[in-house]
């Protein structure tokens, strides 16, 4: 970007200091930026490292999940674009290449939002840049706004206005005005810097300007806004004083003593009338309080009567006897989504009691999981012994799994030297075998198809034997047997969510998409999302797409064991092109688990006449009836965090 990009690195070291020391300090929060389209014309905003781009049409809103320790972030919009048509696809700004999805920055003039999330002392950093032009006026704001210096969380950046059509000639392009360090030097780059200054006070819009605030922060946890086209800022002003008369007197005049007449009087109904309204006010506080503690109550009666009614429940526990057998939840061994899990023994037996720590969408996963682990029972499916709904406490109590969850075993080692937590070649085939055999028993084998919907390491525990279970199924969703495919809100965790979730269509194919991944991450030894490795391979799919294009799909193989890798080579390769079949963008070109339980006992073989695509950069098609065009992602998701 010329020398907007050398002002960008500039920048930019106040936000990546020390990029290892971000990764080690940042926070697992996932942080959520709603970028919405307040413009009268379409955009095509686009994000790195994360997001990639979309289509916006006015009015709409891209939710966009931000992994915490996420650096060098950048959301912008693009405008003037042609994607579907015939011929050359181009944008009149900020073009990636004739592509949607942005893997590198735009071409300028271009507005930037730039963010760091959660990567020093757990603080959020962001501003909005002018360095390499402007085209659509943006406001980057945390949710709720908190005013300046409250809770330590500062306002964000704006600009005056649509500045566009007020540049100097020497700026203007096709589309927005140029940077004021592009193309210019001497007093022309200082004049030109002025304007920006002058125009957009509070954003950043050159390397060597000191003046106003250029970077704003927030506490990790924080979730944001960016609006394209922000409304105006409203400017309060005051009354105009009485217009004076040709003798110079006001025209309307008081007594003294009128005067003072009427001041008493304004203040003593002031004080009665403030008086009655505080007075009403508590009492329909306390009234309003009354009625809902009695609604929560009867509420709370009728959940604790729904799962009497259930059948097939598991034993039920009182709250009391989970907290002796907790030793008052002293021994935590995990922190997940909606609580917390504890240690704690029943008689001579190990177990792990599920304690929910959040109202609303928690409860309803917890009826879910209650429901379903009621009337199912496999090996390769953690065995829930009992579960505890009294008054507002809800818990869940499972069999103990002495060897934890799966990623500790494939993402816990601190470097590719330490193999205290490596696992050979036969025990990793035989954990992706396990989980196959469980989604097969979901998806096959119950009464009614259970989608699980979060496959993912951290479900996946693992007994002394290293023998492995699926947990957790509280976004898990029932599919009738009659049923094709159901529709439902997002839910899952991103880096295993498949493509159809963007149209909402789902069937149990969408927990294949996601073995597929847990296969690569095991194999690899790495997480498919991983914001501490460079821009080209922080996501293992697209890596694998690229290996397999240069036929180097050995270079994914995890080396902490070199002697094993080596070894297993050949079958190495052989479970990555499974893993391919499960990846494929059609939910209907994806096997069956029954069918990948077969390729890995060795009775079929892998289909080899696949789509080598695995990642998706528009919605042609995902084997989902009536899904046409681009447009952004559904609002309403159940987003998991890891447990």
């Amino acid at each position: 970007m010329g020398a907007g990009s050398s002002t960008w690195t500039h920048h930019l070291l106040l936000l990546c200091f020390f990029p290892v020391l971000a990764v080690a300090t940042s926070s697992s929060h996932t942080t959520t930026i709603n970028i919405t389209n307040r413009c009268s014309y379409t955009v095509w905003p686009a994000a790195k490292p994360v997001g990639g781009g979309v289509r916006l049409d006015p009015g709409n809103t891209w939710v966009l999940q931000v992994p915490g320790g996420t650096v060098n972030g950048r959301v912008w919009a693009r405008t003037g674009c042609s994607f579907d048509g015939p011929g050359n696809k181009s944008c009149q700004t900020g073009d990636c290449g004739g592509v949607l999805a942005c893997k590198t920055s735009g071409q300028p003039p271009i507005t930037m939002a730039e963010f760091t999330m959660g990567a020093f002392n757990s603080m959020d950093f962001f501003d909005i840049t002018v360095v390499d032009g402007f085209n659509v006026p943006m406001d980057f704001l945390p949710v709720p706004v908190l005013s300046k210096g409250s809770s330590g969380c500062s306002r964000g950046p704006r600009c005056a206005a649509d500045i566009t059509l007020q540049c100097p000639d020497e700026l203007k392009v096709p589309g927005g005005c140029r940077g004021a360090c592009e193309s210019c030097n001497g007093s022309t780059v200082n004049s030109n810097t002025v304007f920006y200054v002058r125009m957009c006070p509070d954003v950043y819009t050159y390397a060597t300007d000191d003046n106003g605030p250029l970077v704003y922060n927030c506490s990790s946890g924080t979730d944001y806004q960016i609006i394209f086209c922000p409304p105006a800022d409203l400017v309060s002003l005051s009354s105009p004083p009485p217009s004076p008369t040709a003798n110079g007197t006001s025209r309307i005049t008081y007594s003294s003593k009128s005067t003072k007449r009427l001041v008493g009087s304004i203040i003593l109904g002031g004080s009665l009338g403030g008086f009655v309204l505080i007075t009403s006010f508590i009492v329909f506080i306390l009234v309003r309080r009354r009625r809902l503690q009695r609604r929560q109550k009867m509420q709370q009666e009728e959940e604790e009567a729904e799962f009497e009614r259930l059948p097939g429940m598991p034993r039920r526990f009182t709250f009391e006897q989970l907290q002796e057998a907790t030793d008052q939840f002293r021994e935590k061994l995990g922190e997940g989504g909606f609580g917390s899990v504890f240690k704690g023994h029943f008689g001579e037996q190990a177990i792990a009691v599920k304690r929910l720590e959040r109202a609303g969408q928690g409860k309803r996963e917890f009826m879910a999981e209650v429901q379903t682990i009621g009337s199912i029972h496999h090996i390769n499916l953690v065995r829930v012994i009992g579960f505890c709904a009294e008054k507002s406490h809800r818990l869940l109590v499972y069999e103990y799994m002495p060897r934890g969850s799966l990623d500790q075993w494939i993402f816990g080692r601190h470097s590719d030297d330490d193999d205290t937590l490596c696992l050979d070649w036969q025990t990793r085939c035989k954990i992706i075998t396990h989980i196959a055999k469980g989604l097969c028993y979901l998806h096959e084998e119950c009464m009614k198809r259970v989608a699980h919907l979060d496959v993912k390491p951290q479900n996946i525990l693992l007994d002394d034997n290293f023998d492995a279970k699926l947990s957790d199924f509280g976004l898990c969703k029932l599919i009738d047997r009659d049923k094709s495919q159901v529709v439902t809100k997002m839910r899952g965790t991103p880096g295993y969510l498949a493509p159809e979730w963007l149209t909402s269509h789902i069937t149990e194919k969408a927990d294949v998409y996601s073995f597929g991944v847990v296969v690569m991450e095991i194999i690899s030894g790495r997480k498919n999302l991983d914001t501490s490795r460079s821009e080209k391979s922080f996501h293992l799919i697209t890596l694998l797409e690229e290996k397999l294009k240069s036929d180097r799909l050995v270079d994914l193989i995890d080396i902490c064991s070199s002697s094993d890798s080596q070894a297993h080579k050949q079958e190495a390769i052989q479970m990555m092109k499974l893993a391919m079949w499960c990846l494929q963008i059609d939910c209907k070109r994806r096997p069956k688990m029954s069918e990948v339980v077969k390729v890995l006992e060795g009775t079929m073989s892998a289909e080899t006449d696949i789509d080598h695509n695995f990642v998706v950069t528009n919605r042609a098609s995902f084997g989902a009836p009536g899904i046409a065009g681009m447009s952004a992602p559904p609002l309403a998701s159940e987003v998991s965090g890891p447990r």
